[in-house]
């Protein structure tokens, strides 16, 4: 073969390579049921040839994978093959909406502006139970639920899957032809391996979004999208007094959430009431010796269309600024209107106005005035592959008290391998009294280098000591850190042991308000291995500033997860090192914190789960136990099917010597479309003696209560 002929083949391949998927346009749509024996799949044109990201990049799948595709007006559709030599050892279950990532599964990563800019994350598993997420500035939200519809079935031969995409449940641009990028994804467990197609590039790492394969699809239906989704709450509620439930309270709530689509990628969300019943209990965290809030997620769902348009750039896991629109600081509104979607090509917005019930105090401030107003403005501007430049303004205003953040972010493309992320943000806090009056800033710059065989990171960041954001997350102030990461990668020659990843990360952090240095230097090895098993050993020597004072918070910690069989789950991790007492007097000490989950699924539909957490912690200048805390949690949970779900919940906390008991029933068709009922008790250990509560060995039933709750999801 000439030179010639191999240069003109190459070429013709890198062309052919860059063709957009153009899927099947049918006017019979495919009946969504896990089978493959419509019509329109022996027409529709497929992709094959998925090669490995996870554990390693380039490696054909163990086993094969089809994907057809298939559209009409209103939908695209998606069926996939996934053959499996041992189909008795694929790891499925009939679970809950968005518990499947320990599971097989299958994923459709969605851009669906083709911008490099975000993406939808659609999984589902072998039998078609669902989870879904957006991806955006480096994050990915799995708080979100989409309108969406599958099926899915285990044979001799593997398994399949169908999807029914509605283009009502995304947002896309107003064209004739539209063009939209996809990366079809699959899990493998036991294998501990994930695919792709198209193959991910080991020089760009798993930087998804500028990976993405075209796809394009004519004369769909540029909706009007109108959706109402009320909701109504019941709740009973009986609280003990002098020993005996003998006070009830009884309320109703009533909510109504409206969605407007002013154009297919603009959409308009107004919501009264916003629905925000308990209906998922919170895990019980160790809330003692804090240095700050624990972090809970967002659920309600007027908050959550475009909620990954608020992530902010050049920043990192565990930074003191994680978010600056933290919605959950929104405690009780009254009501709320939001715009978010796409403005021209390049230009995307999310704007947020909200009334919350007023706090009467904010620290020592008494706040008048019955309601606070938020209002939270985001710009963004894309500019080429993923790097855009953004904006933004966030505000919480009371009567005599404001509070504002103004700044603009970005990410920069460097490489195919690297890219910049920075944000800067100044903020003003004003009160009547001007007791309280201060600005302050936060900046940060991180650089991310990612290939298949190195992992570099740089960090600087700079919180001042007034800063504040009242709409965001926010743990420490008043400190200046760079910080510095690298983590090659090994790959052994074995079949059991699949990647090496030693780690070397160190910070350095002035606190501001005393002047004195802090120090944080670890050394981290993680052991990747079949079924889904890792091993990580940590140690650190550190140190940490709490008001003015140096203390040591050096230590080492060990960690492990495995899916040992597919109805086998275990997570372990402990820790033991030096630590503070945070209080007006702190005070060295030391102490462990441990944690462990075991799952047993002993068929598709029933799950066990036993979770443990323990913390303690001794003060070192006389060994004393200053605390010990244990949590252990049960939950007993069957699927009937889908759609309908029974789960029992038992929680003891020994630190409080209380005992929580949540029962649930839930019956979701759709996300929005949901009925519960749910019952729950909380005793103490605790008794009611000569007219006062005394500490006992039996339990006391303090509370009770009963709820009920239907909403009902409009989609015209």
């Amino acid at each position: 073969m000439t030179l010639l002929t191999i240069a003109v083949f190459v070429f013709a391949a890198a062309l052919f390579s860059n063709n957009p998927l153009q899927p099947l346009r049918t006017y019979t749509p495919p009946k969504i049921d896990g089978r493959l024996d419509d019509s329109i799949w022996k027409s529709a044109p497929s992709v094959t040839g998925f090669k490995t990201f996870h554990l390693d990049f380039g490696i054909d799948m163990p086993e094969q994978t089809i994907v057809y595709m298939a559209y009409d007006r209103e939908n695209l559709y998606f069926g996939f093959k996934c053959f499996d030599s041992q189909p008795d050892k694929i790891k499925a279950s009939i679970a809950r909406r968005g518990t499947i990532r320990p599971d097989d599964w299958v994923c459709i990563n969605l851009d669906s502006f083709n911008d490099q800019q975000s993406l939808y994350a659609f999984y589902i598993n072998p039998l078609g139970i669902q989870t879904d997420s957006r991806y955006a500035s480096g994050r990915e939200d799995f708080s979100q639920d989409f309108v969406f519809f599958s099926a899915g079935q285990i044979d001799e031969e593997g398994y399949v899957v169908e999807v029914q995409l509605p283009f009502k449940s995304i947002r896309f641009a107003n064209k004739q032809t539209v063009e939209m990028g996809v990366i079809f994804e699959r899990r493998i467990n036991r294998e501990s391996k994930n695919g792709t197609y198209p193959a991910l590039s080991p020089k760009k790492g798993m930087f998804f979004l500028t990976q993405m394969k075209p796809m394009v699809v004519h004369d769909i239906k540029h909706y009007t999208l109108f959706e109402l989704l009320p909701a109504v709450t019941l709740n009973q509620r009986q609280y003990a007094e002098e020993g005996d439930l003998n006070i009830t309270d009884r309320f109703s709530d009533l909510s109504l959430t409206a969605k407007y689509g002013i154009t297919s990628k603009l959409i308009l969300d107004a919501t009264y009431n916003p629905d925000f019943s308990q209906v998922e209990s919170d895990a019980g965290q160790v809330d003692v010796n804090l240095r700050y809030d624990l972090y809970f997620p967002e659920k309600r769902p007027f908050f959550l269309e475009g909620k990954e348009t608020f992530h902010f750039a050049g920043s990192s896991p565990h930074d003191p600024l994680s978010e600056v629109v933290y919605t959950r600081n929104i405690v009780d509104p009254l009501a709320g209107i939001k715009l978010s979607g796409k403005i021209g090509t390049k230009d995307t917005i999310a704007s947020l106005f909200s009334l919350d019930e007023s706090p009467s105090y904010l620290g020592d401030v008494e706040i008048t005035g019955k309601y606070a107003m938020f209002s939270i403005l985001r710009y963004k501007r894309a500019l080429s592959e993923d790097s855009y430049l953004g904006a933004f303004f966030t505000s919480r205003d009371l009567k005599n008290h404001s509070n504002r953040l103004v700044g603009p972010d970005g990410q920069i493309r460097l490489s195919p391998s690297s890219i910049l992320g920075f944000h800067l943000f100044y903020s003003q806090t004003r009160d009547d009294a001007d007791t309280d009056n201060f600005d302050g800033h936060a900046l940060g710059l991180d650089y991310l280098y990612a290939t298949r065989k190195l992992d570099i990171s740089l960090g600087i960041k700079e919180i001042s000591k007034n800063f504040d954001t009242e709409t965001g997350y926010l743990t420490r102030t008043g400190l200046a850190l760079i910080s510095a990461s690298l983590t090659p990668k090994f790959y052994p020659n074995s079949k059991v042991l699949q990647r090496i990843d030693p780690m070397i990360y160190s910070s350095q952090l002035k606190d501001q308000f005393s002047n004195i240095w802090e120090t944080y230097n670890e050394l981290f090895l993680n052991f990747l291995f079949l079924r889904s098993t890792r091993i990580s050993l940590t140690a650190n020597y550190s140190t940490e500033i709490f008001l003015d004072e140096k203390f040591n918070t050096s230590g080492w910690s060990v960690g492990g997860f495995s899916q040992f069989t597919k109805q086998f789950n275990l997570r372990l991790t402990y820790r033991y090192g030096k630590s503070i007492y945070y209080s007006e007097d702190p005070y060295q000490g030391k102490g462990t914190r441990a944690s462990g989950r075991f799952i047993f699924q002993p068929s598709e539909k029933i799950n066990l789960s036993f979770n443990l957490m323990y913390a303690d912690f001794f003060r070192d200048s006389d060994s004393l136990k200053i605390y010990d805390y244990t949590i252990l949690r049960t939950r007993l949970t069957y699927q009937m099917n889908k759609y309908l779900t029974f789960r029992g919940v038992v929680e003891y906390n020994d630190y409080n010597k209380t005992l929580l008991t949540d029962f649930l029933v839930s019956f979701l068709y759709i996300p929005g479309t949901v009925i519960h009922l749910g019952y729950g008790s909380l005793y103490e250990k605790i008794q009611w003696m000569d007219g006062e509560y005394r500490e006992s060995d039996r339990f006391l039933e303090m509370e009770r209560g009963l709820f009920f709750k239907m909403s009902y999801l409009w989609r015209l």
